[in-house]
């Protein structure tokens, strides 16, 4: 049975900060991990925000050369990427993935597993070719989008972070150890 919620906290839902909507599902969703929910039993669209933000996290870190690297490339991976930057209206940064991922499947499969394979710092032309600064330059905030797009979702509740803990208790059928 899928969970069909998309749950964050009241103090997230109430911050001035989008990021800590996102950061709430995601604690959401690292909790259900945790307690071995496969994610097939997690709502598909928290998951989604949850892998752009990822996308977002790394790009910001060592831009796209560094998402390539860390996510290992996952077909899947890309595709929810491709999916979620298309639900949320975030146009360009689809057009950029699009412009960037086709940069990744023209290389030989040689080449791009020495990448993955290999140090991301020092002397590295593909992680050269793989960057582009255009991500920084987009006039569409992909935090305020993802938010936005939980927000807006009917599945979206916003909890008390007790209730949290009782509603997701109430799924996995026992009680969560709370840190």
């Amino acid at each position: 049975m899928e969970f069909g919620r998309i749950i964050v906290s009241e103090t997230a839902m109430n911050s001035e900060n989008n990021q800590d909507i996102i950061n709430s599902n995601i604690s959401v969703i690292n909790l259900m991990r945790e307690e071995k929910i496969d994610d097939e039993f997690i709502h598909e669209d928290a998951l989604m925000s949850y892998y752009l933000d990822y996308y977002y996290s790394q790009y910001v870190a060592g831009n796209f050369a560094q998402f390539v690297h860390v996510s290992g490339w996952n077909s899947e991976l890309n595709e929810l990427i491709e999916e979620g930057l298309a639900l949320i209206g975030a146009e360009k940064h689809l057009k950029l993935f699009q412009q960037q991922s086709k940069k990744v499947k023209l290389m030989s499969s040689v080449k791009l597993n020495k990448f993955l394979k290999g140090k991301l710092e020092g002397v590295n032309p593909i992680r050269d070719l793989l960057n582009n600064d255009t991500f920084y330059e987009l006039d569409e905030n992909l935090v305020v989008l993802n938010a936005n797009f939980l927000k807006s979702h009917p599945d979206f509740e916003v909890l008390s972070v007790d209730d949290m803990f009782a509603t997701l208790e109430e799924f996995v059928g026992h009680e969560i150890k709370r840190e």
